[in-house]
């Protein structure tokens, strides 16, 4: 009898020990409580929590659409650039006849081009800019046209040769040029012509898509200024497809986009996306969705580090990360029909974490599992001295 008194009280101290340590249950992350609780800390500490909404999933679409590259280098094509040094030019000169200054110089040797014309040797823009052509002597050409070149060395001419009308042809360009880098294909340089090469324009010819268009993204690099933007969205808006300028740096990115899957989802994993985006909706489908046993359909949040931050918070008291990106949490009420509507339309971003918080009652559950496994077989031992 006495040994029975002894194991009852051994079941009250553990059930006691174990209602004690309820808060230590293990979880996958915290609850949607927990977090709402702690707001006032996150944001001392530069960590925004913001609900989902219709305002705030315009405002980020407006964001996006801030950020293609027809809002960033705009649409207008690039005046036409000059000659430079390292160009290769081939020049023609027609004089009337009789040929009386050009006529001998196809004894010693230069090319006729056809009737009472004379091709030139080619000519190298120096590094000074400038070119030597017979009976002118040095001309400057860097920073003309072929058609400005040409028509100031017939001006030189006249007085010299007979009516002479001269034809400059650009045989090498060497300073007018795209830059195409891409994973699968090295580096190509696309000459810049007169036609003014569009963003396509310079892809094609760089032969630059080696993967799956919806996997690739494209960095154009301008001066200082750099953006991105998906292959795909280039392709299915043609306001993106923009004229490019003489020394644009254009990069082709294998980049499959991730998010992370953590807490009450059918899956916990890095699942990859493709680079047009998914909706928050569409990332929970390809979770496996929430899981009944357990998911706080109250609690799903989306981490991520925003470029800037959002929805015109003043930067005061704000901390930002060692790249100068701002920790946000967003955070959706799934038990609202209407936010289903509006999970379709925030989009997830590249290495988002979506974490779906533990109902109450799971943790519960837990917790009863755990004091139940200690207190049965104590409880057997009990009867078993009856």
């Amino acid at each position: 009898m006495r040994i029975c008194l002894v194991l009852k009280s051994t079941a009250l101290v553990v059930a006691a020990a174990f209602l004690g340590a309820c808060s230590n249950i293990p979880s996958a992350g915290p609850r949607a409580s927990q977090v709402e609780s702690t707001r006032a800390e996150l944001s001392a500490k530069g960590i925004e929590l913001i609900d989902i909404n219709a305002q705030v999933v315009k405002q980020l679409a407006s964001r996006r659409a801030s950020s293609t590259f027809s809002e960033a280098f705009g649409n207008q094509a690039p005046a036409q650039k000059g000659l430079g040094p390292g160009d290769v030019l081939d020049v023609t000169v027609w004089e009337a006849p009789p040929a009386a200054l050009f006529g001998g110089l196809q004894a010693e040797g230069l090319a006729p081009a056809g009737g009472q014309s004379i091709a030139l040797p080619s000519q190298v823009v120096d590094s000074s800019g400038g070119i030597s052509v017979p009976f002118v002597g040095r001309i400057q050409a860097a920073g003309l046209s072929t058609e400005q070149l040409g028509a100031e060395i017939a001006r030189r001419l006249r007085g010299k040769a007979n009516q002479p009308q001269v034809l400059v042809r650009l045989a090498q360009n060497q300073t007018s040029f795209i830059t195409v880098v891409s994973d699968g294909g090295g580096a190509v340089r696309v000459p810049f012509t007169p036609k003014a090469e569009r963003l396509l324009d310079a892809l094609t010819s760089a032969g630059a898509a080696h993967q799956s268009l919806d996997k690739l993204t494209v960095q154009i690099v301008r001066g200082n200024q750099i953006a991105r933007m998906p292959f795909a969205r280039i392709i299915d808006d043609p306001h993106q497809n923009i004229p490019l300028f003489p020394g644009d740096t254009i990069a082709v990115l294998y980049q499959p986009n991730t998010f992370t899957a953590l807490g009450a989802t059918g899956k916990n994993d890095e699942i990859s996306f493709e680079a047009p985006g998914i909706s928050l909706a569409q990332a929970l489908a390809r979770t496996g969705g929430l899981n009944d046993n357990r998911a706080d359909p109250r609690g799903v949040f989306v981490f991520r580090m925003e470029e800037r931050l959002p929805f015109g918070m003043p930067d005061a008291s704000r901390v930002q990360s060692t790249d100068e990106k701002v920790p946000v949490i967003y955070r959706i009420d799934l038990t609202d029909p209407g936010s289903y509507f509006i999970a379709r339309s925030f989009m997830i971003d590249d290495k988002d974490i979506v974490y779906v918080a533990n109902a109450p009652i799971a943790d519960l559950q837990k917790f009863l599992n755990v004091l139940f496994s200690v207190a049965y077989p104590i409880v057997n031992s009990v009867n078993s001295f009856k």
